[in-house]
């Protein structure tokens, strides 16, 4: 295996591990101590904790480890491989927690605060996780068993039970935790989005000029990209013009446009933020 393959798989590791962490620090400090039940197998966790017949932490590992066991059944072993570990890293971390630093209160007396930490936390993890093709578990393993099986709407179904889980803590807490809930759950998928698209986020140049030489050399030599050359005519002074087509990641985007500005000032630039870019040198199909 070469270094290249060995830096890549550690990086993802790290992604992997850093990214699941980050959702169990969320969960744990923020969401169980303040009862909210949005999010699947975490939030039925909450609910169960409340009948004491076993902690959320230890409900949460018992779940996540029978769906894991029925999607290696189910799915093949090839399926657990990111999922397993992401899956078990979680659950056996808010159990350590449970006991390494038990909560009888939460954080603070701002419960808006802790709900923008449960939401923003346990997101950003899921985001890292969807956006390198893994997922922490939990009932995105139904979620993929119902995808081989059917044609049933899975995020219409995955919503419903969040839905119900999410209700069902107005009767078994309060009004307002149920309120916080709900709000939780609203709130966590539009987040989840938006980090993902974050995180891809890339610039489209459309680069309108008269000598592309010079630019298309600083894009291949110096940025390390490349760029497609159209030759156009201009409607209104009917000149020729050549149009240059690149996509660059956000600091290159930044180096481009100060060459342009100080090499070709005349130039028509259109820059368009996009987070879909598939192809060589950004996210293969």
């Amino acid at each position: 295996m070469s270094t290249k393959d060995l830096k890549e798989k550690g990086t993802h590791f790290l992604l992997l591990t850093g990214s699941t962490l980050l959702m169990a620090v969320g969960t744990y400090f923020f969401k169980f101590t303040n009862n909210f039940t949005f999010g699947g197998i975490t939030g039925l966790a909450v609910l169960i904790a409340k009948t004491g017949v076993m902690s959320a932490g230890d409900f949460n590992l018992i779940a996540s480890m029978i769906l894991l066991l029925i999607g290696m059944i189910i799915l093949g072993r090839k399926f657990a491989a990111t999922t397993a570990y992401c899956s078990i890293l979680l659950s056996v971390t808010l159990s350590l927690l449970e006991r390494i630093c038990p909560m009888t209160q939460p954080l603070t007396d701002q419960p808006m605060l802790e709900l923008c930490f449960a939401i923003a936390l346990p997101a950003l993890g899921s985001a890292v996780l969807f956006n390198i093709g893994s997922s922490s578990g939990g009932t995105d393993i139904i979620a993929m068993i119902l995808k081989k099986y059917s044609s049933f709407d899975i995020g219409h179904a995955l919503l419903a039970s969040d839905i119900l889980i999410t209700i069902a803590g107005f009767f078994v807490f309060d009004i307002k935790t149920g309120l916080y809930s709900l709000l939780g759950l609203t709130v966590r998928s539009f987040m989840v989005d938006s980090f993902i698209e974050s995180l891809n986020l890339s610039k489209y140049f459309n680069v309108v000029c008269d000598h592309p030489e010079v630019i298309c050399d600083f894009i291949v030599h110096t940025l390390n990209r490349s760029a497609s050359v159209c030759h156009a005519r201009g409607a209104y002074s009917g000149q020729d013009k050549y149009i240059i087509l690149t996509a660059l990641n956000r600091a290159q985007a930044v180096q481009l446009r100060n060459f342009i500005r100080q090499n070709e000032p005349t130039a028509f630039i259109l820059i368009s933020n996009t987070s879909e870019i598939i192809g060589k040198g950004f996210h293969s199909i």
